[in-house]
């Protein structure tokens, strides 16, 4: 049976960037315990006749053909669904560095 100590959940906590509250810790410690506990026991199970399997439906890439449908909308009638503000005939989309 696994147990994780409380230094163990917060070095993982660290490692993960987590500030974890003293009650979080101890909630943590338990459950953390508990899904290792659980490996442990799939761990157990004899696999050795059983090949490996990622994919299991046979399915491959469904993919349909690209094509160009004609469209009566104008520029401006588009931009104007739009939630986000438009500039100069532009979506003016967030920054992405803050």
């Amino acid at each position: 049976m696994t147990s994780l100590t409380k230094e163990q959940v917060l070095h993982i906590a660290k490692l993960a960037r987590l500030t974890l509250t003293p009650s979080e810790v101890d909630k943590m410690t338990k459950e953390l315990s508990s899904i290792l506990n659980y490996i442990e026991i799939l761990n157990e199970v004899d696999t050795t006749n059983i090949e490996p399997t990622a994919q299991v439906t046979g399915l491959t890439n469904a993919l349909r053909e690209d094509t160009v449908m004609p469209s009566d909308a104008k520029p401006d009638d588009l931009l104007a669904c739009s939630p986000l503000p438009i500039t100069e005939h532009q979506i003016q989309a967030p920054h992405a560095h803050g």
